[in-house]
Formats: structure tokens, sequence, C-alpha cells
């Protein structure tokens, strides 16, 4: 099984709009990110954000990209400052592979407590619109894949 953690696009300056949909920047680079997960084969069986606008857009245009039949769907518990470990148990749980657009720092310490065990190491430099696969080799066992970021694809 794997996780797949991405750290929404690129989002407007507050100041420009408050919801802070993505710029032109952020969804060129989600739309590329996308297209390289696309040529990896993954399949995902269910891509969740955290309904912010920025998150919805990322997956949104992710699944589209991917041509994915499913539907990213809003999950409570993926905003910046939510605790972890619900998301965390439910991920536990699942046999399939996923996709979570959300935020730092909860996407940092999500990743390092399936990785550790505890929320507080920094495993990964995380990147607007980068994305970070995590494999689970049993049921209690997590380890970092792969990591890709915009800036990489060109």
């Amino acid at each position: 099984m794997k996780v797949l953690l991405m750290q929404h696009g690129k989002p407007v300056p507050e100041a420009e709009d408050p919801a802070r949909p993505l710029s032109e920047q952020g969804r060129r680079e989600v739309q590329a990110v996308a297209r390289f997960l696309k040529g990896t084969g993954t399949i995902l069986g269910e891509i969740l954000h955290s309904g912010k606008t920025r998150a919805r857009e990322t997956a949104d245009l992710v699944a589209s990209a991917m041509d994915l039949s499913i539907m990213p769907r809003e999950e409570r518990g993926l905003s910046p400052l939510d605790d972890v470990r619900e998301i965390a148990q439910r991920i536990a749980d699942m046999e399939h592979n996923i996709l979570i657009c959300g935020h730092l720092p909860h996407l940092g310490k999500l990743t390092s407590l399936l990785v550790t065990g505890e929320e507080s190491f920094d495993l990964a430099r995380f990147q607007q619109g980068g994305v970070l696969c995590l494999e689970r080799g049993n049921p209690k066992e997590w380890v970092i894949a792969w990591m890709i970021v915009p800036g990489i694809l060109g």
C-alpha cells in the first residue's frame, strides 16, 4: 500500500483573495506533478483533501490529470494544525493507495508519525505542489519510497 502526501499547489496571496485559490503557476506545477504520478502507474483508491480551496483545487487537478474515476473528497482532520493521529489510524486500516492533499505542518507531522511513531521528526522538506510517497511493508512499518517536487520536473 502507498500513501501519497501532497502539499497543495502555490496559492495566490491572501491580500489578493482571502480564500487563497491556486495561482496560475500553482495550477501548472500541480498538473505537471499529476502527469508524473500518472506515469508511475500508481492506482489510487481514494483522494482526500482538507476542504480549503487550495487543497481542494489541487486534489481536483490531480484526479483530472490522472484520468481517475474517483472524486476527491473533503476529510476532516487534514487542516494545518489538526491532530495527525486520527488520520494515521484511519490509514493503518486501509488496503488501497491513497492521496492526501494537505498543508504544513500537518503533512510533516503525519510523515513523522507514520515512519517513526512520533510526530516531532523533520523527515522531509515538503514544497508546494510536491508529493511524498510512503510505502507500507507491514501494518505498522512505513518507509519513504520517493519524493517529487515541481522544480525537478522542469
